[in-house]
């Protein structure tokens, strides 16, 4: 094999490979991503009250699951575009850690507006991200832009609860199992897509 032929091979095989790694790698991610979601769903629902030092460790540990999630997606991510929105919600989210610490301190009615603040913005994020990422490697991302859309108007409403007489942190059970069902069902879309391309005629 002369030098050139594997420079040839190179250019040609490595663009392909390179998407099927990058595919495969965002699979797993979401599958994962999705799985502690809802595991964190489950462990909240039943420490979420009182609002004592394990309820606050759970609130800290969700946005920290995302915000690691973004820097492994970061690392995988051949766009520059896509690599800044990832960037933005790993600090976003490190941020969001810190902040729901402080605010678990303060009371149920701080977290709940922290909370819902960070979902607003990192469902925006989401939203914009899935918007880039649509194509025919990655298919329409529409349980991505579900789970942005979602995240981004239920975030708002839980700002406004965190402001009335009752608040309650129940809803973030709720939140996170239905972010963590949007992440698995587009972890299996991902899987489907790639059988579907091997199975197509070349």
């Amino acid at each position: 094999m002369t030098p050139t032929t594997t420079l040839n091979r190179t250019v040609l095989v490595s663009p392909t490979r390179r998407r099927s790694a990058n595919r495969s790698s965002l699979l797993r991610l979401y599958l994962v991503r999705g799985v502690l979601a809802v595991v964190w769903a489950a462990a909240f629902a039943k420490a979420h009250a009182p609002l004592d030092a394990l309820a606050i460790a759970l609130l800290v540990a969700y946005p920290l699951i995302d915000a690691v999630s973004s820097l492994i997606d970061y690392r995988n991510m051949p766009r520059d575009a896509e690599r800044r929105i990832t960037a933005f919600n790993a600090v976003l989210s490190t941020l969001a850690a810190i902040a729901m610490g402080v605010a678990g301190t303060l009371g149920v009615a701080q977290a709940l507006a922290v909370f819902g603040a960070w979902a607003v913005i990192a469902g925006a994020a989401q939203l914009v991200l899935g918007l880039r990422r649509r194509g025919r490697e990655l298919g329409r991302q529409w349980p991505m832009l579900i789970a942005g859309g979602l995240s981004f108007l239920v975030g708002m409403s839980y700002v406004a609860r965190a402001l009335g007489e009752q608040p309650s942190l129940a809803v973030l059970s709720v939140y996170a199992t239905g972010g963590g069902v949007f992440f698995i069902i587009q972890a299996g879309l991902l899987a489907w897509r790639a059988s579907q391309q091997r199975r197509a005629p070349h």
